[in-house]
């Protein structure tokens, strides 16, 4: 579904990608993993098009990523940040950010597919918990009907507690046929929830393949 082809990202002068090739399969979730500064967000943030290939390039089923409309690329690749960003005083105006003219029925159902059924659709935002926020943004970013969602850290602002029922909702709709790309630092978290997995160290991919094959994952357990 997403292919990274030699990609290279410079920055400052630094180079943080360096001839990257990596892919992403549909309906399975991969996580990107490795020690800090290896280039993991950058991966994210070249997915979703919020930043540029210094060289390389980056395709979504099989065409180059900037031969997209931005606004396409955006509703077809959902990003979940790290910690919760609430955009709507209420749920219901919440959801709504990304897609205006969505439905009270239909936004029960992206609560539902969140974990969320018993929370009300005019309750305010900021009387939301860590772990409901987080679960509602990945509503709204399900609200706009991606095929693959960006999931950078989504855990790591979240106590024990909240961070698995997010996993729980994560496992959930890769299991209904989403796809996911998944950066986490915790490698107990990346076993648990990655069919696939990328290593990188230094802008360098050093392992790919399946997750219960990774030397890199059974190093954390």
């Amino acid at each position: 579904m997403l292919v990274l082809d030699n990609v290279s990202v410079v920055r400052g002068g630094v180079t943080v990608l360096d001839g990257l090739s990596a892919s992403f399969a549909p309906g399975r979730c991969t996580a990107v993993a490795g020690p800090s500064g290896a280039g993991k967000s950058t991966v994210l943030r070249l997915l979703d098009r919020l930043l540029e290939p210094t060289s390389g390039r980056v395709l979504f089923h099989g065409r180059p990523l900037p031969s997209y409309d931005v606004l396409e690329v955006r509703r077809r690749v959902g990003l979940v940040q790290q910690a919760p960003v609430l955009l709507g005083a209420t749920v219901r105006a919440d959801l709504a950010v990304g897609r205006p003219t969505l439905r009270d029925d239909e936004a029960r159902v992206l609560l539902g597919r969140a974990g969320l059924d018993g929370i009300a659709l005019d309750r305010d935002t900021a009387s939301l918990s860590g772990g409901e926020a987080q679960r509602l943004c990945l509503a709204r970013a399900l609200a706009v009907g991606p095929e693959v969602l960006l999931l950078d850290e989504p855990t790591s602002a979240l106590d024990a507690v909240a961070a698995q029922s997010v996993e729980r909702v994560v496992r959930a709709l890769v299991a209904d046929g989403l796809s996911a790309v998944l950066v986490s630092h915790d490698l107990r978290q990346a076993s648990r929830l990655a069919d696939d997995v990328v290593v990188l160290d230094r802008g360098h991919v050093v392992e790919a393949g399946p997750a219960t094959e990774s030397a890199y994952l059974r190093g954390a357990s």
